[in-house]
């Protein structure tokens, strides 16, 4: 393959890139920031819960990648026409080497552990020797691998809750690829429903509960307004701005004696869900990974 490596100013990028997809017929096109790791660097995205600061870099590299050296060099001068009045210019043009993509995609992948005893693991590696319970789940159009924080936060939760946390009938509202779900039922719960606002996330749930063996009469993935009555458990992984928009609704799901574990949310940001929850539970931090909290609340018991 070859790569045909350009710099364009931000009026141009994007309409650069459909051409190079749409009208070159490129393989691929991936966009960056040019000045990436120098002092002009600038950031793209903003920190959860907040706008972004701009919706593109000043100048950005595009890497666009062709079957044959003849399509790279047409495409760089259909580029050139186009868009080098516009500030475009080609910076490269070389072969690469092939690689096995799958297999490298694959390997950035390790399975992760929870606890010494309960890991997720992707379907191509192997269990490790000390792991009793394990979660297979390979990356996914929905949210949650294990590999982020607030993620392992929850299951962790999960592996070592409190003394009397049962986890009777348990709730994962915003369950994204389902892995709280399903390690809730793995760690016995009896009765799991799992809701998430996208329709390809409520899919994604139910097929990797069903590649861990868990019966969809014990774990039911469906939009939010399947959930209904009380739950032992609610779970909600989602991001503080959310959480707080939800919290009568959340603290409505709680039974008595039940608990509502939160994640998503930055250490900044935790006062503001406390006070958000006030009116209904004393929710508080219980764990810390990387910059994230996981907090926690106990209703009364009847």
């Amino acid at each position: 393959m070859i790569e045909l490596v350009l710099r364009a100013p931000a009026a141009v990028v994007e309409a650069l890139s459909d051409l190079l997809m749409d009208g070159l017929d490129a393989l691929s096109v991936s966009v960056e920031d040019a000045d990436a790791d120098t002092d002009a660097e600038q950031a793209l995205f903003g920190e959860p819960g907040l706008p972004a600061p701009a919706p593109g870099w000043e100048r950005s590299t595009l890497k666009a990648l062709f079957d044959t050296e003849a399509a790279a060099e047409q495409a760089a001068a259909v580029v050139l026409a186009r868009f080098g009045a516009d500030g475009a210019h080609v910076q490269a043009l070389h072969a690469v080497a092939d690689q096995d993509w799958v297999r490298l995609t694959q390997s950035q992948f390790a399975p992760v552990e929870i606890t010494p005893e309960f890991w997720v693991v992707p379907s191509w590696h192997a269990a490790p020797p000390a792991a009793r319970r394990v979660i297979r789940l390979d990356p996914g159009l929905a949210f949650g691998t294990g590999t982020h924080p607030t993620t392992r936060l929850c299951l962790r939760w999960l592996a070592r809750r409190p003394d009397g946390a049962e986890l009777a009938r348990v709730l994962d509202y915003g369950c994204g690829s389902g892995i709280l779900a399903i390690g809730a039922a793995l760690l016995g719960a009896a009765q799991v429903d799992a809701v998430d606002i996208d329709p390809a996330a409520v899919q994604s749930t139910r097929d990797n509960a069903a590649h861990n063996g868990v019966a969809p009469g014990r774990l039911a993935a469906g939009l939010p307004d399947t959930a209904h009555g009380a739950y032992s458990l609610v779970l909600a992984n989602i991001l503080a701005t959310p959480l707080k928009l939800l919290a009568p609704l959340l603290a409505a799901h709680v039974a008595p004696g039940g608990w509502l574990v939160m994640a998503g949310i930055l250490e900044r940001q935790a006062d503001d869900l406390t006070a958000a929850y006030a009116p209904w539970l004393d929710v508080q931090v219980a764990d810390r990974d990387d910059g994230w909290v996981l907090m926690c609340a106990r209703r009364a018991a009847a």
